[in-house]
């Protein structure tokens, strides 16, 4: 008996384990592109409000996910299960859908930038999307499948390993840039510099609101992993700490370049922006120093994001809300089928970049708007939750407090959806109308009438938004 509860203990994370899961989730390729993608919509001012409302949001976020994980335990995978705990089946399948299937973006995204950062070394691979970059990015894809099938608890500890192994170029890139920082340059640059006067700081702050839901993706990584938390208060502890130490690293990364370059210059510079600043500071070895951790850093968050990709599948096909299919494991306790799903789209997004002009952007905004959707739902459920005083029957002290978290929690990931604008948005359906046929297998498989009233409205929207961004992509209104 005692061996065999040692063995069950043994298969749990610790809080380490959790909070290397959120750091690691978090940085991935986006930190990498903060210095370009900041110079090219503002200066250090629009910088530091942005940085200000998206920590604060994400902070407020964060909090509800903590808040909800210790109120709602039985309520595993957190983003999807608050939905549809909140507002019933479809909506909640829809945000498992939509938040699947933006973190299969999001790793489609880690191999166009890795192949972009090989392609300031060998030219074949171009800016990530040549057919050279989309077959070497394949054959990865598949590697990590079955590197991933052999275990979750041994790709969680490699996840560990990694985590801490690409933390160190970033804290190298910001000792440097400390010593090169100029006071003047910094102060020249602060309002954006020459050529900057005619943009109003709401529109430089709103050009920045997806790069941020990008870089704070994997905030929630702790929660999808909930059940294999060895104590459940580890899962909120785990959120904050890595959110606080991330964000830190993410203001300095986007600051300290205005500080030893032009903001133009940055705005110009090819991604990863962050090797091309260390090369204009110390040289070509800089480039080389950042881009090996880069690759380090993608590879490691994508295997997180590979290893949420599959929970987030499998947890909704246990709890009934997908194909039982997706709920069967392996020997090595994998989601497989999950897992291959997972995949399959991820090399048909892989293939998909080779059309498209700017493949990580357009990776970079669908992977924020497919997520913005479930964020929203779970701050609305956490904030009906606290309204309801539903839970608080136990320690009604915290209510108070949890009701302004939640409310400003609605507030942030709303402007959010409006910041994203309408292109992604109706693209978005896209992929949200076909997606339902995963519902309809589900219903059909278990018996269930297939929407309510109010949800024929909402499958319709979905609907439109497709109908909408095919017209628009046809007629090339809309382009990618």
């Amino acid at each position: 008996m005692a061996s065999n509860a040692g063995e069950g203990s043994a298969k749990k994370l610790t809080l380490f384990a959790l909070t290397a899961m959120v750091v690691g989730s978090m940085v991935g390729s986006g930190i990498f592109s903060l210095p370009s993608t900041f110079a090219n919509a503002t200066g250090p001012f629009g910088a530091i409000i942005a940085w200000i409302i998206a920590a604060s949001g994400m902070y407020t976020l964060a909090r509800v996910f903590q808040f909800l994980a210790e109120r709602k335990p039985a309520l595993d995978a957190g983003v999807y299960a608050y939905a549809k705990a909140g507002f019933g089946d479809y909506l909640g399948f829809l945000a498992v859908f939509g938040y699947w299937v933006g973190s299969c973006i999001g790793n489609v995204s880690y191999w166009v930038l890795i192949k972009a950062t090989l392609g300031a070394f060998f030219p074949v691979f171009g800016d990530g999307n040549t057919v050279t970059a989309i077959l070497v990015a394949s054959v990865g894809i598949w590697l990590f499948h079955i590197l991933i099938l052999r275990g979750t608890q041994q790709a969680a500890f490699i996840n560990q390993v990694v985590t801490i192994a690409k933390i160190l170029p970033i804290l190298a890139f910001i000792a440097i840039l400390f010593v090169a920082f100029k006071l003047d340059l910094f102060r020249n640059n602060f309002f954006g510099g020459s050529g900057y006067e005619g943009v109003s700081l709401f529109d430089q702050v709103r050009a920045t609101m997806l790069v941020t839901v990008f870089v704070f993706l994997g905030i929630e990584g702790a929660s999808v992993y909930s059940r294999f938390a060895q104590k459940r208060e580890h899962i909120g502890m785990a959120t904050i700490m890595g959110f606080i130490g991330v964000t830190c690293l993410m203001v300095l990364v986007t600051l300290l370049p205005f500080g030893a370059l032009e903001r133009a210059d940055i705005a110009g510079m090819r991604q990863p922006s962050m090797a091309a600043v260390l090369e204009s500071v110390v040289g070509h070895w800089g480039a080389v120093f950042i881009s090996v951790g880069l690759l380090v850093s993608v590879l490691g968050a994508y295997l997180a994001w590979s290893l949420i990709c599959a929970e987030v599948l499998s947890a909704a096909a246990r709890d009934a809300d997908l194909p039982k299919l997706f709920a069967k494991e392996n020997a090595n306790k994998v989601p497989a089928a999950a897992l291959w799903l997972s995949n399959i789209v991820v090399q048909l997004f892989v293939i998909s970049t080779y059309w498209s002009r700017d493949a990580f952007t357009l990776m970079l905004s669908m992977t924020s708007v497919m997520t913005l959707i479930p964020f929203f739902l779970v701050a609305l459920y956490g904030f009906l939750l606290v309204k309801r005083g539903e839970t608080y029957q136990l320690r009604p002290e915290e209510r108070q407090g949890d009701y302004i978290i939640a409310t400003l929690a609605v507030i942030y990931t709303a402007f959010l959806l409006y910041a994203a604008g309408w292109k992604f948005t109706v693209l978005s359906g896209l992929l949200y109308a076909p997606g339902t046929l995963l519902y309809v297998w589900t219903r059909r498989e278990q018996g269930k009438s297939l929407f309510k009233p109010f949800e024929w409205v909402i499958f319709g929207v979905a609907v439109a938004l497709a109908l909408i961004a095919l017209h628009g992509l046809m007629t090339g209104y809309i382009t990618i």
